[in-house]
């Protein structure tokens, strides 16, 4: 059964940084896609990065790139999104999630295994 743990949510300042961690177990994931999703009050869930676990390839969105890094850690079945420089007056829950080929990494659907979330609120 997989399961996909995050950690690391919390309240930081406007141009602060936060890690997010997310701890992937019940099979290998060395052919997944991993991805970060964020969902915000009354929105859809938005595509953040993603990473192909066995190679290390990564796709963000326009608005995170340059501040936000998603990169994995083998040894530890973890994959981890750095975020820098945080945008004020955001408050979005960050979900992990997994999936062996998503035809398309941006789009929440082609994922199967999600985590439970983790809140990041950034006060101005």
């Amino acid at each position: 059964q997989v399961q996909l743990v995050e950690s690391g949510g919390g309240l930081v300042q406007a141009g602060g940084s936060l890690r997010l961690s997310c701890v992937a177990s019940g099979r290998t994931f060395i052919t997944y896609t991993m991805g970060w999703f964020r969902l915000a009050p009354g929105k859809e869930r938005e595509f953040v990065a993603a990473i192909r676990w066995n190679s290390g390839i990564t796709w963000y969105t326009y608005s995170v790139k340059g501040r936000f890094t998603i990169y994995r850690y083998n040894a530890k079945n973890t994959v981890y999104l750095q975020m820098n420089n945080l945008n004020s007056d955001k408050t979005d829950v960050y979900y992990c999630a997994a999936s062996q080929e998503p035809l398309r990494v941006r789009v929440a659907s082609f994922y199967d295994h999600w985590g439970q979330g983790t809140q990041v609120t950034v006060s101005s």
